[in-house]
Formats: structure tokens, sequence, C-alpha cells
């Protein structure tokens, strides 16, 4: 028999400043008596390095020190991974332990792993990733792996979270249920705890230490009666056989088996938290709900009850505290450390210590006091004191009289017990301090207000509905299309166009939610080039669309040949705004630049809509057009503004909708008085304003309306349907950088993701957050590096929006070449990955295959590449799996969507407004772009500037911000005179 500890953290763990190479480790076991340890994080390559090169495999799958004796404790390759994610509406953070055969299945999971988010910067990576997810992840990538739901009881990281978690297993797991054979307890339980769950009976129970630190090895342990192998290892864990027991923490000694507050230094019982509401005796906040408590909430056993198959078990202390429980002093004092020194010499191993040597030995090495202490440990005879919401608990072993007798003194962890709260005058426990309710509920989808309603069932053939910021834009488009069917008018008859193929994607989920999969599918939906592409399949001939980067490519070949060094972007802008416009120019490289185009058999973007737009002013109709609506029509274009009279030529009903103070691509030709001249072009149109913002707080609202007011127009009409919230934050950092370490350090204090104590101090309101529940916006594509950068040295998952300089690399143009030619039948992303094989390293083909993740089909994401907006582009990794994370996004990425916190970045004099040398700055553009940004805010509006803040910012009152520091400027050196002598 031989005892084992699974469960620890490595080095780079952000917990802890203290070493825990190979040799500390195996020290430590071999002191402790612990036959077998894991490893700790495998997910990080210098980790893994390390491993490899101080370890050699001594049996199969298990390692031992290279330079070490061959009976050294034998090493597991082990990690845990904190997955943080929403599933069924709730923010879910579970922790999972994982175990490998052997260091390359280490090296080839983490990949897998590397491509859904950062796993390099902590002991515990975090990953936006669902459970069941990580889990299939973890069986295609290696079978033999077993993967153990870690410390399952945990309020806020766990598998049965009073916070964060499910309340079955097949809740987390789904369809993967099956493959979950062993659960870890954690401290703050212990077997006969679950064995009140009937649900848990075919499980394997076992234990860990979940150690940071050497010291903390052995805290609970394993007991095994199989060979040393990894197989054998795994199939105890997962079977049970050989399996023979576990070593305990006595759970009260946990950090949460009561419920409590720390903060107020309150400890309840389930009972005593009941019957307070689950609050908190003084000061009326959220309990935190402990073990205990929890597993009473899911139990279907009494208390007591032991299952016909549950295995052995023993509640243990570790012996530094019990020698400082028996003589008195603290566990970690000098004196403690020498006499834990001195029995180990003279007895042997700690467990050895603790549970088989005679009493008798260890009065002779060590004393009357310890020898009485663990006799009493053996026997059970200790005094608990439950620990709760992140305190440790205490147990007592000798009383002081007692200790007296035995010439000693003890006070185990020499903490006083925590003050209870007032007792109630009924003597019951005292009432909760009452709270109201702070959230209003979103409107549901049938609910319209007035005027939506008259917007969605406006008779005018041509209906404009100017709809600010989260003034149910999207909902109302889907009700009047709704009501379009139930009037009578049939599917096919009806053309939605969007601005994104995202916009484009949602607007079709809701309809046929609502509609029906069979009518939703019959209409036309999609912007207007996907709809021109679609319209003209067949008509072109060898002709294809040139995306982007191909376009660039020609402009800045075509610039070269006539010795020009203008920027190919620039002549791009020149060549749209001519066809846009209608309006030809005879400038030469525009001429030129369009004789290469045709002479490749390429059209641009505009190219496809002239050639839909001159069949259809040359007589072409279309019953499908007989309802259009049209999203966000403030950014149309002339050309596009052409197209819808001539798709509606033949009557029908036009319905458009968008925001002028929202328009922000004048630089593509739109322009914010489109509906003016909607209204000068159609006398009859009926305009129809919702005024009731459903998005954002009075005070996010109230700041980005003073911001647009300057320029007038209907935004200062929005009035906040929601009640009052947090106040819009200004801060103040050195520098660029200095804003993004800001943000990615405030962004993990917010989502509790770090450490267990934060999780539990953060605000009831503030901890619920998922990384999709955050965004980053800023102005220029350059400041989203810096922004990245410091997010994913963090181990912050997140998302990046829009297009990259990557896509010009010669390399991915190279790889998409191909692509075209060859659309392969596997997942894009796969498809990528064999494309690189054999090619070498290249970012730039990891940053594809990263953003090919989102695709179903090559096909897909190749015409998303050149059809697609700025919002349309993700990148990062998933292998297919939905996995959470942070959006970066320039203000242009962000319109359109929305999240619960926005950090902008960046709001300071020179980026907002954008000043370029020998550009014109379009003042009232750019203060429409800060409005749009603002307006993204749904809870939360942090707003960070280096330097002087944005002018724009004058508009706010001096109460309207809660002005302040990002970061604590850092010391300067004061300057020494330097001396001769």
């Amino acid at each position: 028999m031989y005892l084992a500890d699974l469960h620890i953290h490595s080095k780079y763990s952000r917990a802890t400043s203290r070493d825990l190479e190979p040799e500390r480790l195996s020290d430590w076991a071999r002191r402790k008596g612990i036959g077998l340890v894991g490893t700790g994080d495998f997910t990080h390559p210098a980790w893994r390095a390390e491993l490899k090169e101080t370890l050699t495999e001594a049996e199969e799958g298990l390692y031992r020190l290279r330079d070490g004796p061959a009976d050294a404790p034998r090493f597991v390759v082990t990690g845990e991974i904190s997955t943080i994610y929403k599933k069924d509406g709730k923010v879910r953070k579970v922790h999972s332990l994982i175990l490998l055969p052997h260091l390359e299945a280490a090296e080839n999971l983490s990949r897998r792993l590397e491509a859904i988010g950062n796993i390099r910067s902590d002991g515990r990576p975090i990953l936006g990733l669902d459970c069941r997810d990580l889990l299939e992840l973890t069986l295609e990538t290696c079978p033999d792996a077993v993967f153990l739901p870690a410390h399952i009881w945990t309020p806020h990281f766990s598998l049965f979270g009073a916070f964060s978690g499910f309340d079955t297993i097949e809740a987390c797991f789904g369809d993967l249920s099956g493959h979950i054979h062993a659960l870890e307890t954690g401290l703050s339980s212990d077997p006969p705890m679950n064995w009140r769950l009937s649900a848990l009976d075919g499980y394997t129970l076992v234990s860990n230490s979940d150690a940071h630190s050497p010291a903390k090895l052995g805290r609970e342990a394993n007991l095994l009666e199989t060979g040393r192998s990894y197989p054998e290892l795994a199939h105890a864990i997962q079977t049970g056989e050989g399996f023979y027991g576990t070593i305990e923490f006595f759970p009260e000694e946990g950090k949460y088996h009561f419920d409590g507050h720390r903060p107020c230094a309150q400890c309840l019982s389930p009972a005593q938290a009941q019957a307070a509401g689950g609050r908190c005796p003084v000061c009326g906040k959220r309990l935190t709900t402990g073990v205990l408590h929890r597993v009473e909430q899911l139990s279907d056993r009494p208390e007591g009850f032991r299952p016909a198959a549950a295995r052995a078990f023993e509640s243990l202390a570790p012996l530094p505290e019990v020698i400082a429980a028996s003589e008195g002093g603290s566990a970690s004092g000098k004196r403690t450390a020498a006499k834990y020194e001195d029995m180990l010499e003279r007895l042997g191993p700690e467990f050895t210590i603790l549970r088989e040597t005679p009493i008798e030995d260890i009065r002779h090495a060590a004393g009357p006091c310890v020898a009485e202490g663990i006799r009493r440990l053996r026997a059970g005879e200790v005094e608990r004191q439950p620990g709760y919401d992140g305190v440790y608990g205490m147990i007592g072993l000798l009383t002081p009289a007692e200790r007296e007798t035995f010439r000693g003194q003890v006070s185990l962890f020499g903490s006083p017990a925590p003050r209870r709260g007032p007792a109630a005058p009924d003597g019951g426990a005292p009432a909760p301090k009452k709270r109201t309710n702070e959230r209003e509920l979103p409107q549901t989808e049938e609910a319209l207000n007035p005027d939506q309603r008259a917007a969605v069932e406006a008779q005018a053939p041509t209906v404009a509905v100017v709809a600010g910021p989260g003034a149910g834009k999207t909902k109302t488009l889907v009700s009047r299309i709704a009501w379009l069917v139930e009037q009578g008018a049939r599917p096919g008859t009806i053309t939605a166009v969007t601005f994104t193929n995202k916009a484009a994607a949602e607007l079709r989920e809701r309809l046929e939610a609502r509609l029906g999969k069979r009518r939703a599918r019959a209409m036309t939906i999609g912007t207007f080039h996907s709809i021109c592409l679609t319209l003209l399949r067949g008509e072109l001939g060898v002709r294809r669309l040139a995306d982007p980067y191909e376009q660039r490519a020609l402009a800045a070949s075509v610039l070269a040949g006539l010795g020009r060094k203008d920027s190919p972007g620039k002549l791009l802008q020149t060549v749209s705004r001519a066809k846009t416009s209608g309006r030809p120019t005879e400038e030469a490289a525009v001429e030129r630049y369009q004789e290469r185009l045709t002479g490749a058999g390429l059209l641009d973007f505009d190219d496809l809509l002239l050639e839909t737009l001159s069949r259809w002013e040359g007589g072409r109709t279309d019953a499908r057009f007989t309802h259009l609506l049209v999203d966000e029509f403030q950014d149309i274009d002339p050309l596009q503004y052409r197209l819808i009279a001539a798709w509606r030529r033949d009557g029908g009903s036009l319905f458009v909708i968008g925001d002028p103070d929202q328009s922000i691509y004048s630089f593509r030709g739109a322009d914010a008085a489109c509906f003016d001249r909607l209204r000068s072009d159609c006398p009859q149109t009926r305009t129809i304003t919702l005024t009731r913002n459903y998005r954002s707080t009075p005070e996010i609202l109230s700041c980005a309306l003073q911001v647009v007011e300057e320029n007038g127009g209907a935004g200062r009409r929005l009035t906040a349907a929601r009640p009052s919230g947090a106040a819009v934050r200004l801060l103040h950092a050195e520098s660029e950088r200095a804003e993004a370490v800001f943000t990615a350090k405030e962004i993990a204090r917010r989502m509790g993701g770090i450490d267990m104590l934060e999780a539990g101090a953060l605000e009831a309101g503030r901890s619920g957050r998922s990384f999709d529940d955050f965004a980053v916006l800023c102005r220029t594509r350059r400041q989203l590096e810096v922004l990245e950068d410091c997010l994913t040295h963090d181990g912050l998952p997140c998302r990046v929006v829009g297009r990259s300089d990557f896509l010009e690399d010669p390399a991915v143009r190279g790889a998409l070449d191909w692509f075209r030619a060859h659309p392969g039948a596997e997942a894009p992303e796969r498809q990528v990955e064999r494309w690189m094989t054999g090619r070498g390293p290249s970012q730039a083909l990891e940053r594809l295959r990263n953003m090919a993740v989102f695709f179903p089909t090559m096909t897909d994401f190749l015409q998303n590449l050149t059809l697609g907006q700025e919002g349309d582009l993700l990148r990062r990794a998933g292998a297919g799996y939905a996995a959470g994370a942070v959006t970066l996004s320039t203000l242009h990425g962000a319109k359109g969507l929305e999240w619960p916190v926005v950090f902008l970045c960046g709001v300071s004099r020179g980026l907002i407004p954008l000043e370029r040398e020998g550009a014109q700055t379009d003042a009232a553009e750019e203060r429409r772009l800060l409005y749009v940004g603002m307006t993204r805010a749904r809870d939360e509006l942090v707003m960070l500037h280096a330097g002087e803040p944005s002018p724009f910012l004058k508009a706010v009152p001096e109460g309207g911000l809660e002005r302040g520091e990002a970061l604590p400027p850092r010391p300067r050196s004061q300057g020494v005179q330097m001396r001769l002598f």
C-alpha cells in the first residue's frame, strides 16, 4: 500500500511565490511518506521543460528524479484547469484536475488548450470553455487521461459550488457524464458528507492536498493497493479496484465548511444561515454558502448513512499543527519546526508517525503532550471549530488545564473564535437587513412599448424609424417582419438587409425562434454584398470577388508602377468614392487600378453592387423585394441608396431603421443626413422615433448624450428605462501600456477567477461575470496590440474583432489562394493546421488558424474574409468549442454590440478625436464614434486616458464622472550625488 497526493500547483502559480521544483517536491514527499505526487501545471512549456530535464521514467507513466535513488517518490503528470463560462443563463466557475499518462500527452493537450486561451501565465490556467467541451477535448487528445472534477463542493469554483456550479454531474457534463468516474471531495468535506448523496455512489471519492507549497503536501491523500504504473493508477481511480481509501482533513478545518461572512467575522451553521435568510446578521450582505449547507441542499439521505461499498478513511491533521496543538505555540514557529525535524529524524516519515508509530515511541521521542495529542487525533477525540468564507477552521486536542498536566500549552492556529451576531429577541437568528431589487427585468420579445408598436404596425409604404442605442432596434425589426407575415405577406417576398454578417445571423436566429425555421429560411437576409452575390450567382462568368487584401496588393502595385508613394488604402478610398458617388474620375491611378482589376478577372465590393444595380435599373424585378427592410440605415452610401430605390421600384413596402447619431462611416461614403434624403425623395414617409433606452444605466446614458449633444440630433431625446447604477469612471494612467495593465488586472479582479478569497470578497452585484461580459474598446488597431499583449500575459482569454495586418502576410496569402482552389471538407481549422505542417513556425498562419475556428466550412470562412465587415471578423481559437473570452475591438468594430462592462482605453486628446498628420478630422463624426463606444456598456463604463483627456469629455459636468488614477504612480528616483571617494 502507498499514499498518493495528486493535486498541487506548480511554481508558475500566481497563488504562491515559492518554487515547487521537482527536487523539493520529491524531498517533501519522502519526508511526508507519500509515494506518488502530481507534477502540477503541465500546461506551462517552461515547467514541462524542467520536468523533462529533471525527471526520468521509472515505471510506465510514472517518473522519478533523474539523479535520485531508485526508491525515490514517483511523479504523475497532472494539472488543474479553471473554466469560467455561461451555461443555462448562469456564470459557471469550475476547476478540473487532469491526470495524463506521459509528458508527450501533456505536450499534445497543451497545444490544444493553447488554441483556446492563454495557458502559460498561471499554475491554474483560466479558460472560457464549457466543462463538457474541456472533457471532450481532453479525451480526444488523450483517451487515457483521467478527468477529475476538483474540490467539488467549494462555493465559488467547483462542480457543485453554491454560487457557480451545478446540481448534478449530468447538468455539467451532459452527454459525456459517463466519462466521469471519480470526484475530488475537497478539504471542507469528508466521505460521510458525500455518502449522503445517492447520486455519488458509483464514483470513487478521492482526496488530495490541493497544495500550493511543498509543506502543504499530504493534508489529504489516497491509499492505493496497486502496482506503481500509470495504467494501474488510472484503473484504481476510475473503477475503485485497488483504491483502498483516503486520508482526510477534518472537514471543519476547511475554509468553507460553515456559512459565513469573513469581513464581519460571522460564522453560521446551515440552520442559522437559513434563519437569517442567507444574509449577514451584521451588514446584510449575502453570506458565502458553506460546503455543509450545500451538501444538505442536495442530499437525499440522512446524516450518518454509509453505503455498503463505502471505502475506509482516516481523519488526520498535519504533524506541525498537531505539535503546536499539543504543546502550544504556532504551527509555523521555530520551536515547532525544530521538534518536527527531530521527530522525522528519530521516528520516520510524517504519515508513519501520525498513523503507525507506537504512542510510547512517540512519548520517548517527542514528550507526553505530543504523544497524547497524536493518540487523541487517531481516536477522533478532537474539538472542532468550523471554517467559513475563506477562514480556516480550528481543532483542539489538549485544553490549557490538560497542557499544564502534560507540561505544555496549546492553541491551534492561535486565532480567536469568530464572534457571533447579536441574537434576535426570541432567541432565534437575527433578521437580515431588507434589500431592494435593483434590477429591472429586460423586455420580452412580445412586449413592445407604444413607439415600438407604432413602428411595427405602421401602414405607410415607407417607414423610417430613428432608434438610438439600446432602444430595441433589432427587436423592432424582428417584430415588424413577424407582423408582415401575420398580415399575410409570404416569407419569400421579404428581404432584410443588415450591415454585418453577424447581424444577419442574429436576425435569422430570432426569426426562426419567432416564426419557425421554414418561414425564416424562405426570407432573404444578409448584407448588401452577400445578397448581391446571391442575386448574381451564375452571371459573373470567370470573374470573382477580390478580398480586401487582394485589392490592397493591387493598389500598391499600381502606385509603385506610377512611382507614387501614396497609401494603397487612400487609393482604394478614392476608387470607392468614385464608384459609390456615381461621379467618375480621370485620375490615372484610379483608371489603372480598374484596368488591372478587370484584367485579372476580379471585382471589388463596389463592382458587385454596380453589377446588380445595372440589372435592376435595366428593368429586372424580383418578388423577394416586395417588402424591403434595411437595418443601420445611417451607414449606407449613395450607391446602396440607389440600390434600395431600384429594388423597391415596383412598390411594396420599405422599412428603414437606424440612428443618425451613430453614423461613423463617412470615409466609406455614408452620410448621417440619409434620413433627410429619404424624406425628401419620399414625402409620404412616416418617421417614428424610439426614445426609451433599455440597455444602459442612467449614469452611462447621461454621459454619452452630453458628449454627442453638440452635434444636435435625435440622441438627446433618449431616456433611460433602467434604474440607477454605478458612476461612470474616468481614470488617468501614465501611458497606454499602463492603461492596458490596469484593464487586465481589473478584469481579473472582477472575475474573481484568480483565487477563492477574492471571489468571495467581491460584491454580489459584480461577482457573477463571465469573460464574455467584458469588452475593451479603443480608437486604433495599434492600441489593440498592446491590450492583447497585457490580457494574454495575465492569462485572460480574449478575442480580437476586425481585420489585422497578418492577413497580408505572404504565407497567409498563399494558404488562402490554395484553399480557394481546394476548399476541403474538413473543418477549416484542421485544414490550416495541415497546411502549417512542415512549413515551420509562422505567427501569421497561427493567427489564421485562430480565426478559422469560428466557421464550420472553409467556404464560409473564405466568404467571411471577403465580405465580412469589422464586426464579422474574430480572431482566437477554440477548436469549434464555444469558449468565452474578453472582447477586444476598435470603436468601429464594436458598433451594434453591447456588453455589461466596457473599458474605453485611450480616451485622450490626439486619439479621440484622432489627429493624423496632414489629414483633416471630422469632429462631429469623431464625437459620434465616442458616443457609440460609450453606449456599448450596459452596467459599467470605465474610461482611461494617458495625458490630457479627450476634449469631448468637457461636455460632461464635473459631477457626471468619477475621476481617479488607474494605477499608483511608480516612485521616482530622488537622485543621489555621487562621491569621488
